[in-house]
């Protein structure tokens, strides 16, 4: 009965936290579209021209998040990371590179097996500046996301409930939180209501199963893995990494090859949607675990 209990007002705590973060990227993705649309056309950060609606969307969810993690862990009544299960990693360097390339390798192994059956084509060209914009969202989206959900919400349900439980429930949390992002180029007239239109046009998505199966799994079993790294290690190092590698990877891929096809629920719309990329994903978790035992039989 405590454990419920327990659960029951973490989970109460969370949800006012992402329901917080969901009305506040409604409300403010508006704000940072027109900002950036005025600085385009003073010849500011034109290098951001080219992103839709949907992607300011999602970024002002991701500022929501980190703009209400302290008051929530004050909430919470957490004082520093060691109450969440984490503590300091002399090894960080390490675990980080090690996640990168586990993650990284396998995925662009299998692109270029689809470049060889002909699923993908290479582009004619290569654009230099999406390319160092995607470097740059590897670098800062798993500093963003890891602290948020491997640090803040798994370590807040690892309190009240088995290290399964706790995996799970956040791994589907982080599924959901990714699918809130509609469809490219919904919003092509945007006004202050786009974020919550954005919201409906996003859950409808829900409603097409064979992209609920490609899309969703895979992102579960994803967040699995990495809450499964960052138990193993009580660090968020190792996750970090494993981020930063799949998002340059697929992105990296993304932008030297041309998809010629959509199979689902085999292959999405990138290297991390689909069945296929699912099993991709159990080869890097497979790698890591047999890294991660070499490791610890050497400290024995």
């Amino acid at each position: 009965m405590g454990f419920y209990n327990g659960f029951l007002k973490d989970a109460a705590r969370l949800l006012a936290y992402f329901a917080a973060t969901v009305l506040f990227g409604a409300l403010v993705a508006p704000v940072l579209y027109w900002t950036v649309q005025a600085l385009n056309a003073r010849g500011l950060l034109t290098v951001l021209a080219a992103f839709d609606f949907e992607t300011y969307f999602h970024r002002a969810l991701l500022l929501g998040a980190v703009l209400f993690f302290w008051p929530l862990l004050r909430w919470l009544g957490l004082r520093s990371w060691r109450d969440l299960g984490l503590t300091p990693n002399a090894h960080r360097g390490r675990d980080a590179s090690a996640g990168l390339f586990i993650s990284a390798i396998p995925l662009l192994c299998f692109g270029a097996v689809l470049l060889v059956l002909g699923v993908y084509t290479w582009r004619p060209s290569l654009a230099v500046l999406p390319l160092l914009s995607r470097l740059v969202s590897a670098l800062v989206v798993p500093f963003l996301e890891e602290p948020i959900f491997r640090g803040l919400i798994l370590g807040v349900l690892l309190r009240s409930s088995p290290a399964w439980v706790a995996t799970l429930t956040t791994s589907a949390i982080f599924s959901s939180l990714h699918f809130l992002k509609a469809p490219a180029h919904t919003s092509v007239v945007v006004t202050w209501n786009s974020g919550f239109i954005s919201i409906g046009n996003s859950l409808a998505q829900f409603n097409q199963p064979l992209l609920l199966l490609a899309g969703f799994s895979t992102l579960f079993l994803l967040g699995w893995i990495l809450a499964d790294a960052r138990i193993r290690t009580r660090s968020l190092w190792l996750p970090i990494g494993l981020h930063g590698g799949w998002i340059f990877a697929n992105a990296l891929f993304n932008k030297i090859a041309h998809r010629e096809l959509v199979a689902l629920p085999w292959l999405g719309k990138n290297l991390l949607i689909g069945l296929a990329p699912l099993g991709v994903a159990l080869v890097s978790w497979a790698i890591l675990r047999t890294w991660w035992n070499h490791v610890e039989a050497k400290k024995a």
